[in-house]
C-alpha cells in the first residue's frame, strides 16, 4: 500500500517491463521505481521471458514492447491475455502505423502509448489500465479513431449492398422477363441425334453478369435457394413445348437439393425426364443430407450429374459420394483430348469407373470436330458445347429439333 495522507490509501500497481533494448527496459524501471503508487515486479527482455514471468509472478499490469524477436508483443500479449485474463498489457512502442497499433488492441493490449511521449501519458495509461480502462497516447487515439472510422465505412458500405442485392433478387424473383433461360442442346456423338438439353438461367437486368455471379450474390443474402427453384420452374415451365423423351438438365446446388420445395418443384416436370446437375465448384459439407434429398430425385425416374468432372479434387469427391447417374467431362479435358496424353488417361479413369457404376460419360465443352473424333475413340457417346449448339432461346431450339435427327 502507498499512504498519501492520514486517510488517503491508494493501492499500489504492480508493473512489469518488458523490452529488449537494454537502455529502454533499465529507464522505464528507473520510472517506474520513481513513481509512490507504482512498484516494478520484474523486467524482461523479450518475447518467451516475459511469458515466463507473467506465468510465475502475475502483475497488474505489463508494459509491452511491440517489435521482438520470436512474435513479439503481439504474441506475448496474446499468451498472456489466454493464461492471465486479470493482467492488462500496455503497449509502448515505436511504431505508430495504423496497422500496428490495431494488431496490438486485437492481441488483447488495453493500451497503446508511442516511446518518447511524456512520463505522464505513461503512467496514466498504467493507471487506466489497472482500474479496466483503456489508455492510448493522442497520437495512437487519432489512428484508432481513423481505423474505427473506416470500419463504420465499411459496414455501412456492406449493408449498402446487401440492401442492393436483396432489391435485385427480389425484382428478378418478382418478374419473369427478368429471369430467362436458355437450352444447349446434348447430342449422341454416334447418331448426332439430340436426346436432352441443359436449361441455363439469363438475366435482364443491368449491369449484365454471368449466372454465376448471380446466383452467388443471391447466396450472400440467403436467396440463392428460392432463385434456383425459380430458375427450375421456368425452365420446366418452357420445356413443356419440347418433346416427352428430351430429358431436361437442371443446375442446383447442394443447398437447394436439401430444401424442402425442391421434390415439389420437379414434380412439375411430371413425366418429362430430369437430370439434377451439382457443379464441381460447390461445397458439400453433409453428403448424406445431399443424398437424401436428391432420392426423391431417383425415386421417380430422374438423375444425378456431377459436372465439371476432372476440373478439380471436388469433383471425384462428389463422385465417389453421389454415386451419380452421369458424369460430365470437363471442358478442360475435352479440349485436350486430341492432344495430350494426360487428358485422354483423365478420361479414360473417369470412363472406367462410369462402366463400374452405370454411370453415363457426356463431355461438355466441344467446340472443334476433331474433339467429336477423340470422344468417339474413347466411346463417349454424348456430348454438348458450342460446336454441336450453343445455349439458345427455347423458340431456336425447337427450330433446331425440326433441323435435326428426330430423338428415338
Amino acid at each position: 500500500m502507498t499512504i498519501r495522507g492520514p486517510r488517503e490509501v491508494v493501492k499500489t500497481i504492480r508493473v512489469a517491463v518488458t523490452d529488449d533494448d537494454t537502455d529502454m527496459r533499465d529507464a522505464l524501471a528507473d520510472f517506474i521505481r520513481a513513481e509512490p503508487d507504482v512498484e516494478l515486479v520484474w523486467t524482461a527482455d523479450g518475447t518467451d521471458d516475459a511469458i515466463r514471468k507473467t506465468s510465475d509472478l502475475r502483475p497488474d499490469v505489463v508494459l509491452m514492447d511491440v517489435k521482438m524477436p520470436d512474435g513479439g508483443g503481439i504474441r506475448a500479449t496474446t499468451e498472456i491475455r489466454a493464461m492471465a485474463p486479470s493482467v492488462r498489457v500496455v503497449a509502448l512502442s515505436a511504431f505508430g502505423d495504423r496497422a500496428t497499433i490495431m494488431e496490438m488492441l486485437r492481441a488483447g493490449a488495453v493500451g497503446y502509448v508511442l516511446k518518447g511521449s511524456p512520463g505522464e501519458d505513461i503512467l496514466e495509461a498504467i493507471r487506466n489500465a489497472a482500474e479496466g480502462r483503456s489508455g492510448l497516447s493522442p497520437e495512437v487515439s487519432a489512428e484508432v479513431v481513423h481505423e474505427l472510422a473506416g470500419h463504420l465505412e465499411r459496414e455501412a458500405e456492406a449493408e449498402e449492398r446487401r440492401r442492393t442485392l436483396l432489391d435485385t433478387v427480389h425484382r428478378v424473383l418478382a418478374d419473369a422477363d427478368l429471369l430467362r433461360m436458355e437450352f444447349q442442346p446434348i447430342l449422341d456423338l454416334g447418331s448426332m441425334r439430340t436426346v436432352g438439353t441443359e436449361a441455363l438461367a439469363r438475366f435482364g437486368l443491368e449491369p449484365r453478369r454471368p449466372p454465376d455471379v448471380w446466383f452467388a450474390e443471391a447466396e450472400e443474402v440467403g436467396l440463392r435457394t428460392e432463385l434456383e427453384l425459380a430458375a427450375i420452374r421456368r425452365a420446366i415451365e418452357a420445356a413443356s413445348r419440347l418433346p416427352s423423351s428430351l430429358y431436361l438438365s437442371v443446375n442446383a446446388s447442394p443447398t437447394t437439393v436439401t430444401d424442402h420445395g425442391f421434390p415439389e418443384t420437379l414434380e412439375l416436370a411430371g413425366g418429362r425426364p430430369i437430370v439434377v446437375e451439382i457443379t464441381e465448384h460447390a461445397a458439400i459439407e453433409d453428403y448424406d443430407a445431399v443424398a437424401h434429398g436428391l432420392r426423391s430425385i431417383r425415386q421417380r425416374g430422374g438423375r444425378l450429374a456431377v459436372d465439371d468432372a476432372g476440373a478439380g479434387f471436388a469433383s471425384l469427391r462428389h463422385i465417389l459420394r453421389l454415386s451419380p447417374d452421369v458424369i460430365k467431362l470437363d471442358r478442360s479435358v475435352t479440349s485436350e483430348l486430341h492432344r495430350t496424353v494426360a487428358a485422354r488417361a483423365m478420361a479414360r479413369a473417369l470412363i472406367e469407373f462410369g462402366h463400374g457404376t452405370g454411370a453415363t460419360m457426356v463431355a461438355e465443352g466441344i467446340e472443334r470436330p476433331e474433339e467429336i473424333e477423340a470422344l468417339r475413340a474413347l466411346d463417349i457417346r454424348f456430348g454438348q458445347g458450342y460446336f454441336l449448339g450453343r445455349p439458345m432461346p427455347l423458340v431456336d431450339l425447337v427450330a433446331f429439333l425440326e433441323r435435326s435427327p428426330a430423338p428415338g
